[in-house]
């Protein structure tokens, strides 16, 4: 693990909710999900391209869904049914 540095920072309460209850759920540390959060950002901000092989791998699950034709029978939904949610 690299050194870490202490900082200190203020937050939302409704951000320290937020990463109370995200750090429960995934069994993880605040301060972790907050490194996570700040490497994401400056990714995002340094422009950092997607994965090619993670949008490769999702790009052939499409194209075999495709493969696989429509689904037999009739749905039970209309269009206007899911504009209506």
């Amino acid at each position: 693990m690299p050194e870490m540095i202490r900082k200190q920072v203020y937050i939302e309460a409704r951000q320290e909710q937020l990463l109370k209850t995200l750090a429960r759920d995934l069994h993880v540390t605040e301060a972790e999900l907050i490194r996570r959060g700040i490497d994401r950002g400056f990714d995002r901000m340094a422009g950092v391209r997607p994965d090619p092989a993670a949008w490769g791998e999702a790009e052939r699950y499409i194209l075999a869904r495709m493969r696989r034709g429509t689904v037999n029978g009739k749905r039970r939904w209309t269009r206007e049914d899911l504009y209506g949610r």
